[in-house]
């Protein structure tokens, strides 16, 4: 188990320039798992502001990141070689967004109502809105709309959201009526819906290069475990989120023959996972962090000492060596294991949608 796990951190800390094709600006759409800050100063539950998060960011500083370091977002900056991080919408100001902006918030999803009980967060339908305010913003900056519409084509964008939908709506019958009202295929088909909308409508806006990115075994996070009793992994959980991973792949597919010009890819998380060294093992369902009832870091209490041999932050958020691990090979999968049907390296050097 040592030397898997050893290998795989050569593999994920290796340098990140080279010579892959870069895209001038790189938007990202999703929860917490990709939340730089956006969630700062909203009324909620759902924040990240304090350590010992971000412990192992640059400065020690917590950002607002649900983790101990960089996200796999950040990671994904790096290797499509943008300078610096991307910013979150919160803070985003002047020609910084041309590289491009973060537009994730914790405890959000796919739907309005998911994550309602923590305040307030800014949900898939919002966070598409606000990148039209991003839109007009880039309009004086690129020589009108014309031309934005062409540099929006060259972006990459990255979507990771639905989690929430899960964790804070459909297993918490206590706060929704979800899981009464629907079986697991109905809610499923619910999210897809409302997510092929959204996707559309950044089509619209410009939207050409977009990887969309799998639910987690959120039934293998300490949280549910802990919440359901459990020894090993929440399975009725992973099959409900296993037939939305389905139909997100199915409507990657569908996208990629219905939207012209546009390319599309599948990032299996859930496949990621259940290859990753740190599945199985005494860490496998610890943290690194001493939780609160809400499953959360408890503030300012040191955190774990080895954080690159855990898998977890916190009951829900992975350490910032399985977020690397996750960008890695999202980012260059060359035997297509976790991606379908391109990694992220391929997907941006796309000019043509015959090609896909």
């Amino acid at each position: 188990m040592w030397k898997i796990i050893c290998a795989y951190v050569l593999l994920i800390t290796c340098s990140f320039v080279n010579g892959d094709p870069k895209v001038p600006c790189y938007f990202i759409f999703g929860d917490s798992l990709s939340d730089a800050g956006n969630n700062n100063n909203l009324v909620t539950n759902a924040t990240a502001n304090f350590p010992p998060y971000g412990v192992d960011f640059p400065g020690g500083v917590a950002t607002g990141r649900f983790t101990n370091g960089l996200t796999s977002v950040d990671i994904i900056t790096k290797l499509v070689e943008i300078d610096g991080l991307i910013s979150p919408f919160s803070t985003a100001s002047g020609r910084d967004i041309l590289k491009g902006v973060n537009y994730a918030s914790g405890g959000s999803g796919i739907l309005s109502e998911s994550g309602s009980h923590l305040g307030d967060r800014i949900w898939l339908a919002r966070q598409v809105q606000n990148h039209a305010i991003t839109i007009s913003k880039l309009q004086s900056m690129v020589d009108g709309p014309r031309s934005v519409n062409k540099y929006l084509n060259k972006c990459l964008y990255t979507m990771n959201i639905g989690s929430n939908d899960y964790i804070n709506n459909y297993f918490m019958p206590k706060f929704y009526s979800s899981m009464k009202n629907f079986t697991h295929e109905q809610f499923a088909t619910i999210l897809v819906t409302e997510y092929e909308q959204q996707i559309k409508a950044l089509y619209d806006y410009g939207a050409r290069k977009t990887a969309i990115f799998g639910i987690g075994l959120i039934g293998c996070t300490p949280a549910e475990m802990r919440i359901h009793n459990a020894i090993f992994c929440v399975d009725e959980i992973n099959d409900a989120v296993g037939i939305l991973n389905k139909k997100l792949l199915e409507l990657v597919k569908s996208l990629n023959k219905k939207l012209a010009g546009a390319k599309f890819t599948f990032i299996d998380i859930s496949g990621v996972q259940n290859a990753s060294p740190f599945a199985i093992g005494p860490l496998a369902d610890m943290t690194c962090c001493e939780l609160r009832s809400d499953y959360q870091c408890k503030p300012n209490v040191r955190p774990c000492r080895f954080r690159d041999l855990y898998a977890f932050m916190d009951g829900f958020h992975p350490t910032e060596i399985v977020h690397k691990l996750t960008a890695k090979l999202a980012f260059n999968s060359p035997l297509r294991l976790f991606v379908n049907p391109v990694d992220i390296k391929t997907l941006i050097s796309f000019n043509t949608a015959s090609e896909i």
